[in-house]
């Protein structure tokens, strides 16, 4: 299960009301250096942008692939650990606005992650350390640290350092050198 904050509202949907949890102000600001960062291909300018104007928690050595999204509203609820990637045009969330209810949550990955492209990560999620995310994912889970996951739905693939497919081959190697 995600962790988010839920706050129901009353009367039209709750992003017809958006302007009553963030202001207009912050909302242009961040969306045009949101659209500065996704464009730009220097790693230090974008990662300078996430951290000193978007309030972001970023690691060392973190790449943000172009084309990268993250949440136009709440980007300081994102931390990211160092040494990670950010495939291209991957989509982070920390908020949900839905007909009844908002939903806000943090993001939070490890570090040594792998994010593959085209991969949506939902609020309230973590990904742990050594993680990697296969291409056109959506996390709507939490992923524990060297899982290898993928899909919609978000499933698990086998294990960081495992070899390719299912990782039998793996399990059955080692249960047969334990069996020794």
């Amino acid at each position: 299960m995600r962790k988010v904050e839920r706050y129901p509202v009353e009367g039209p949907n709750a992003l017809w009301q958006v302007y009553r949890t963030v202001s207009r102000l912050k909302a242009v600001r961040n969306f045009v250096f949101i659209q500065i960062a996704r464009y730009c291909p220097e790693l230090s300018v974008k990662n300078w942008i996430y951290r000193r104007v978007l309030g972001m928690k970023v690691g060392k050595e973190t790449s943000f692939a172009l084309m990268v999204m993250v949440d136009v509203f709440f980007p300081e609820r994102i931390t990211i650990g160092d040494n990670c990637i950010v495939g291209y045009n991957s989509t982070l969330l920390t908020h949900e606005y839905l007909i009844k209810e908002y939903r806000l949550g943090d993001i939070v990955i490890g570090s040594h992650v792998m994010i593959g492209a085209n991969v949506t990560i939902l609020p309230g999620v973590t990904i742990g350390d050594h993680a990697v995310v296969a291409a056109g994912s959506v996390v709507h889970r939490d992923v524990p640290a060297h899982a290898r996951v993928g899909g919609n739905p978000l499933r698990e693939l086998g294990r960081v350092g495992e070899s390719s497919g299912d990782g039998q081959a793996e399990r059955e190697r080692r249960a047969g050198e334990a069996s020794q």
